[in-house]
């Protein structure tokens, strides 16, 4: 099974400079939790910068599949499919 990763400019260092990461997983179908733990394993900074201490998405980081958040679906736990596409976007706040 195939997916591609979308990665912001925040994060590119740590995930090797690309802004775009075709991985391989094993299987037909699995969830963000596991595509995600194959793809920052070995990248501990990378991980850091996502997952929080509980292994949990971080407040300000959004992971989408296709173009579904997916906080509004089953968070981790949502399924991946082949060819699915993985966007993580780090949240942009501020103000006056």
């Amino acid at each position: 099974m195939r997916v591609t990763w979308r990665l912001p400019p925040a994060i590119l260092a740590e995930a090797g400079g690309s802004r775009t990461v075709e991985q391989e997983l094993p299987g037909t179908e699995c969830t963000v939790r596991e595509a995600l733990s194959a793809f920052v394993s070995g990248q501990p900074k990378l991980a850091e910068r996502i997952l929080d201490d509980q292994g949990e998405v971080r407040r300000h980081v959004n992971i989408f599949v296709g173009d579904e958040m997916i906080r509004f679906l089953q968070g981790l736990d949502t399924p991946v499919h082949d060819g699915d596409e993985l966007t993580i976007f780090h949240a942009v706040s501020g103000g006056v």
